[in-house]
């Protein structure tokens, strides 16, 4: 009798596990695409499609090594959908485009397509002017000390880091026009340039030439970012269906 339920209490067990571990793996599978579609992260420099991006990772993290900013991170259990895979979170330190754009060159596996030799050639998205009322330049406010200290707080143990550092403090107590002047594309008023509009409003104007680096988004002197990334997007994709609409 004892052996008998022994036994059903190890099959209860059993089977209890099992269905449970078949909940969690269906949830995982008929919810993966539902978690992808609501996400759209900032991938590395080259990253190519991302249902092919996600084949062809294979998450072994050197872009991530080789990265002289610290920019690249890995996607925790938390992040969700593409555990493992690389992504830039724009607001904590953006991609500063370098030339030789090491990241692309250190995947083994054209996750980062190899044709990505330039930051021209950089296609993770493109930036918006999200918050135009909480924007400096906007509302004609100085940089103040206190609003860049934020950035201060990163990790910058490097030489380029530091470099990164020692610019932006030069703004302190002027008119704000860091988005555009810290734009690390070799030509960057391609890409954003300072406007003063009829009204007398000076504002940044994002221009085909964006790659969405990120850089912009990450040094925003305002607590919430007047200026993100939107990854995954081009300049005709965002603007021109806008205007078109």
């Amino acid at each position: 009798m004892a052996l008998h339920v022994k036994q059903e209490r190890r099959e209860f067990i059993q089977y209890s596990t099992l269905g449970i571990l078949g909940l969690v793996l269906g949830g995982g599978f008929f919810g993966a695409p539902y978690l992808k579609a609501e996400e759209k992260r900032l991938r590395p420099p080259g990253a190519v499609e991302e249902d092919l991006f996600l084949s062809l990772c294979i998450k072994c993290g050197q872009c991530l090594q080789v990265c002289p900013y610290h920019s690249i991170e890995l996607a925790d259990f938390g992040k969700g959908y593409g555990m493992g895979t690389p992504y830039i979170e724009a607001r904590q330190r953006g991609c500063y485009l370098c030339g030789a754009l090491p990241c692309v060159l250190a995947c083994p596996t054209g996750a980062l397509d190899h044709h990505t030799e330039k930051p021209e050639d950089v296609k993770m998205g493109i930036a918006v002017l999200a918050s135009p009322k909480t924007c400096l330049a906007v509302t004609r406010e100085a940089v103040p000390k206190e609003s860049i200290e934020r950035i201060y707080s990163h990790p910058h143990t490097r030489e380029l880091e530091e470099e990164v550092l020692e610019k932006l403090s030069k703004f302190e107590g002027k008119p704000c026009t860091i988005c555009a002047d810290m734009c690390p594309l070799p030509n960057p008023l391609s890409a954003i340039e300072m406007v003063t509009t009829e009204m007398g409003i000076t504002k940044p104007l994002i221009k085909s030439g964006c790659v969405g680096c990120g850089v912009c988004e990450e040094l925003c002197p305002v607590a919430t970012p007047a200026i993100i990334v939107m990854p995954r997007e081009s300049y005709d994709s965002y603007y021109t269906k806008r205007e078109n609409s």
